[in-house]
């Protein structure tokens, strides 16, 4: 393997269980948002590959942070694309670094202890990506607490969904192990073709906590200026409580926890019919205090 390509999945941004660029986003942001999303792909994939050894994953990594950070010779394409659109914009490199650590976890760290150390690989591997979206958007650092919530809420739920394949496919589990552990369980119990009652309720709890970021996180699109990326946010976390929800009830590994494109079709048009209809009741005489003014 001489490149990122070399690794890939073949998977792209409308495989993604949640929206990516949308077309609710600015036409004119997409752009950067995909060569994000790219970047992100290509680490992804090399992290996940079946048969790469660690050395040459991290390697791989290695060239991807070179050519974000334009260093001369070596570097990857899809970190000199990134590196050009965000100088283009005017934007950091961190958020992507960021994920990048994440991305290194992920080759040399198989198992989560408890749900702190599991948060804090979220703070890598899923804040960076909303911190992203919301400077591209010129948004307030004062967002990224609630943005965090979310993310890191999206992140554990797909966690929960995939984890019967992540262990069986990668070896990695994301699911706590001291939760594991109050119940008698191993990680081995993720291998069963159906959760035993045990595991049905450390699944159940990790997506009680995963609704309670959600809770967190509500606030956070009516708080957005871009009323656009507002709509989008709002999208989402009306998906994410939705999953969140069936995790509770369904077993990721006998039943489908994943929405049908029509369930999904519906949840979004609430999601966004409701940060709509907020913001107008604020234009009309119900304004609330906010960070910025309206765009």
């Amino acid at each position: 393997m001489t490149g990122a390509a070399d690794f890939a999945s073949g998977k792209g941004h409308r495989d993604e269980n949640f929206p990516v660029a949308s077309r609710l986003v600015r036409a004119e942001l997409r752009p950067t948002i995909l060569a994000f999303y790219r970047f992100a792909r290509a680490a992804d994939d090399v992290a996940d590959h079946p048969t790469a050894d660690a050395g040459r994953k991290l390697g791989e990594l290695d060239r991807l942070e070179a050519g974000l950070r334009g260093e001369t010779g070596g570097g990857c394409e899809e970190g000199e694309r990134l590196r050009s659109a965000l100088q283009a914009r005017d934007l950091t490199d961190r958020h992507a670094l960021d994920l990048l650590e994440a991305f290194r976890r992920d080759v040399t760290k198989r198992r989560y202890a408890d749900w702190a150390e599991l948060m804090d690989y979220c703070r890598y591997s899923a804040a960076p990506v909303g911190r992203f979206v919301l400077d591209l958007h010129g948004e307030a650092q004062a967002l990224w607490s609630q943005n965090d919530a979310l993310c890191a809420a999206l992140q554990v739920i797909n966690h929960l969904q995939d984890c019967a394949k992540d262990y069986r496919e990668l070896d990695r589990v994301y699911v706590p192990l001291d939760a594991l552990g109050t119940h008698g369980l191993a990680v081995a119990a993720l291998a069963d073709r159906q959760a035993s009652p045990a595991l049905r309720t450390v699944i159940a709890d990790l997506a009680r906590r995963s609704g309670a970021l959600l809770g967190q996180s509500r606030p956070f699109a009516d708080r957005i200026a871009d009323r656009r990326l507002a709509l989008e946010v709002g999208v989402i976390q009306a998906l994410a409580e939705s999953l969140a929800h069936r995790l509770e009830r369904r077993d990721p590994l006998s039943e489908r926890v994943h929405h049908h494109p029509a369930e999904a079709a519906a949840l979004a048009l609430r999601g966004g019919l409701g940060v709509a209809v907020r913001r107008l009741g604020r234009l009309f005489g119900f304004r609330q205090p906010s960070l910025h003014g309206q765009r």
